[in-house]
């Protein structure tokens, strides 16, 4: 069974507490979040890269928002949210007239910007993710609707809070996903360095999906001083 692809969004945001509750928040609501805290490292991301829509902070460090779009849009076509804490009229026309979709001020309400985010993907042709509820790789199929796990036809038993994980990693697939990362996305708070429940968890996992040999995982590898990466690829 084919699903659809969630949309890929570069969040240029050097606030790290504030780019880390918007790539969570958008997280759960179905896109896949990269975070570029620096402007000239996001002007040649965006263009390399490609994402499906970018959100851009103007005040940024190495280079604003309003030159790191206007360097863009001769190579990246795709929408640009420009989101700044200066609610200014001079502000919003000129980041238009530069090539930005939609401008945003801020503080503002995740709801506010996720309909906003679904707007700008509407009305530019690029339909809003889906959340999906059905994963398959492999030999694997993860259906969030059923809370059923099937590895090579054969149903496993897995807790709610192994489900849990399971899901997050594979809907991550090819990221490496840290113990930060995978608290956060699970509890709401991340790792202070000595929970060690998330190893736990993953031992636990790797043993009913079978991934008894760490030197050569079939699903979950450990990426030393870095974290988890889940080595499926769903199919195109």
């Amino acid at each position: 069974m084919s699903h659809s692809q969630p949309k890929r969004l570069l969040l240029v945001e050097d606030d790290g507490e504030l780019a880390a509750l918007t790539q969570e928040y958008l997280q759960k609501h179905g896109f896949l979040v990269d975070v570029e805290a620096d402007g000239l490292a996001a002007a040649q991301r965006i263009p390399r890269e490609q994402p499906d829509l970018v959100i851009l902070d103007i005040m940024l460090p190495g280079q604003d928002g309003f030159a790191v779009c206007r360097s863009i849009r001769t190579d990246y076509p795709g929408p640009v949210l420009m989101l700044t804490a200066r609610d200014d009229d001079i502000d919003q026309l000129l980041g238009l007239e530069l090539g930005a979709d939609d401008y945003i001020a801020k503080p503002v309400h995740p709801r506010v910007l996720l309909a906003r985010l679904h707007a700008i993907l509407r009305r530019t042709g690029r339909q809003s993710p889906e959340p999906r509820q059905v994963l398959e790789f492999d030999g694997l199929r993860i259906d969030r609707s059923r809370f059923e796990t099937l590895l090579d036809e054969n149903r496993l038993d897995l807790g709610g809070a192994e489900f849990d994980l399971l899901w997050l990693l594979a809907n991550h697939s090819g990221v490496v996903m840290s113990r930060d990362d995978i608290l956060r996305q699970l509890r709401g708070f991340g790792y202070d360095g000595s929970n060690r429940s998330i190893d736990l968890r993953i031992s636990r996992l790797r043993k009913k999906l079978g991934d008894h040999n760490p030197a050569r995982p079939r699903w979950i590898r450990t990426i030393r001083g870095s974290g988890y990466l889940f080595l499926g690829a769903p199919p195109q």
